[in-house]
């Protein structure tokens, strides 16, 4: 019988995969907080909502490496977990036009696109790691969603009023920038491993 506390015992239930799924109950949260336009009051627990479940999304992936808890159930429920969060999070924002549905789509298409890449390459023996033009992309789009959920403007100081909305808009074509960026990088990656998988396995001459 284990005897490491029971927030790092091996199995399920421990807290690396308790993050993850508390991530995963945070989603319809949001989806009420953003239902129909929200008062500033639930702009800003949505935004506080979504700011929480970001960091335990790095805190849970640190914990299970440092506790050596990494299991298959967390390695699939983790980047589920944050992509459901992100879509979720963007459609309603779309709904109440708080943000273009070309972008949501743009993304949102991204993301699905590089999610059957890298299934199709994992059955083929083949690794597509995260570039660094994805993390860019993640920085980027979450910090964006943040400052678009906050929405409101908000006065820092006396004379100077910082528009939410807008600054998160700017951060979002950045971020659209590396979205494409990196979709394209992970597609030349693909195509380039997989015809050297070919040639290895004698399917081309």
């Amino acid at each position: 019988m284990s005897t490491a506390p029971f927030y790092r015992r091996p199995g399920f239930w421990n807290l690396p995969n308790a993050l993850t799924v508390a991530r995963m109950f945070a989603v319809p949260v949001m989806v009420v907080l953003l239902w129909d336009e929200p008062s500033q009051l639930e702009s800003y627990l949505a935004c506080a909502v979504f700011v929480i479940a970001m960091l335990t999304d790095i805190l849970d992936g640190y914990l299970a490496r440092k506790w050596n808890l990494v299991s298959l159930a967390g390695a699939f429920l983790d980047p589920l977990a944050d992509k459901l969060m992100v879509a979720t999070t963007m459609v309603m924002l779309v709904a109440i036009g708080w943000l273009p549905a070309w972008i949501a789509a743009l993304i949102i298409c991204r993301e699905l696109t590089i999610t059957a890449l890298r299934t199709v390459a994992l059955s083929e023996g083949l690794s597509l790691p995260a570039d660094s033009l994805g993390k860019f992309k993640t920085a980027f789009q979450s910090t964006a969603l943040g400052y678009l959920l906050w929405h409101y403007d908000t006065t820092l100081f006396e004379g100077f009023t910082v528009s939410a909305s807008s600054a998160g808009l700017i951060l979002m074509y950045i971020a659209v920038g590396f979205t494409v960026l990196s979709a394209v990088n992970y597609l030349r990656n693909f195509f380039k491993h997989a015809a050297a998988k070919e040639r290895e396995l004698g399917i081309r001459p």
